[in-house]
């Protein structure tokens, strides 16, 4: 053991022999930056002691970084309630330039608690919230980088989740900008969500998902092979992104009761005609508003995949939400090993 000039444990001197971890709050939050940047805690211990010098158990990591994210968890859920009592104060000034885009996307993980329905998996709710100032053209001169962005994490019902996605978003500018843009994959409990959170938005379907459905349909009506399917899925797609949205339900009211449809293949006339007011895709593009949730997807496998879906891996709950939120804040840049909780 360490002693300092007048031979008292160094953690004493240190003021810390009475804290929870026997850590300085700065190497509590260096110890969870690595256990949220690794693939598992064992690895955590290996880098902090080959790299860094740091001689902590993989179990001592596991407990500081639980630690650590369940009060980053609760003061956001604490900001999160707050949003909600005040959103009548919400200051509709829309002064400022530039488009707020939030997108909603959803990714199974797989916990320990068996549901009803006796799978271990459940759903980890994201939201994405940047805006248009943040752009960054590409030199292709076509794509985009978002320069800054944020993300939200939430593992339970959408009542709970709702309240994350309007705190991000004021805090984000919504009510300030000009305009809201939602983009998604037409999932109805996002759709609801935000038509009742953000009633001035343009709600927008994820042209990809919309795409990616028109085919499987086609597979169910023509089989498998492209020159079959490909020439009906073709049509419909045209029609759809180029705005012929009448002529499109009427060709697809047809197949509005059809049976015995593949599991994963949707019923595409119901599909379309709950999101038709959301595939204007030609006057999206003359905005030049994002028509695909793309961003959202990549950020499941950033924020969700990297750290808590490796092979075996199976999580209590709460501290996936409490990684997932760690996680979050990491990816977000707006905490580091050095930052404060909340």
């Amino acid at each position: 053991m360490l002693y300092n000039e007048a031979l008292k444990p160094v953690d004493k001197a240190l003021k810390i022999d009475k804290l929870e971890n026997r850590m300085t709050p700065r190497m509590e939050n260096e110890t969870a930056f690595r256990g949220q940047n690794q693939s598992s805690f064992y690895w955590t211990e290996f880098i902090m002691r080959d790299r860094l010098g740091y001689s902590i158990s993989s179990e001592t990591i596991r407990k500081v970084t639980y630690s650590v994210s369940k009060k980053l968890y609760e003061g956001y859920t604490e900001n999160a309630c707050k949003a909600v009592e005040n959103i009548t104060n919400i200051p509709f000034t829309h002064s400022k330039p530039g488009v707020v885009y939030i997108m909603i996307d959803g990714a199974a993980i797989n916990t320990r608690k068996r549901f009803k329905n006796d799978s271990t998996w459940c759903e980890n709710k994201l939201v994405m919230v940047f805006n248009s100032n943040d752009l960054k053209l590409r030199a292709d001169g076509i794509g985009k980088d978002i320069l800054r962005k944020e993300y939200v994490s939430y593992i339970g019902n959408v009542e709970q989740f709702k309240k994350y996605v309007l705190e991000c978003a004021v805090r984000n500018g919504y009510g300030e900008y000009e305009k809201t843009v939602i983009v998604s994959d037409g999932a109805s409990w996002i759709r609801t969500m935000c038509e009742e959170l953000f009633p001035d938005a343009v709600q927008i379907l994820d042209c990809f998902h919309l795409i990616e459905n028109i085919n499987k349909y086609a597979k169910f009506l023509y089989g498998e092979e492209p020159k079959n399917y490909k020439p009906w899925a073709d049509k419909i797609i045209d029609l759809a992104m180029n705005g012929k949205i009448k002529e499109l339900l009427d060709i697809l009211e047809q197949y509005k009761d059809a049976k015995d449809r593949p599991e994963g293949t949707p019923n595409i006339y119901k599909y379309v005609f709950d999101n038709r007011k959301k595939i204007d895709y030609v006057g999206y593009k003359k905005s030049g508003f994002y028509i695909g949730s793309g961003p959202v997807e990549s950020a499941n496998k950033t924020v969700l995949q990297k750290r808590c879906k490796g092979p075996g891996m199976t999580w209590n709950k709460d501290n996936a939400q409490f990684m997932l939120t760690l996680r979050s804040k990491v990816e977000s840049k707006i905490w580091g090993p050095y930052n404060k909780i909340a």
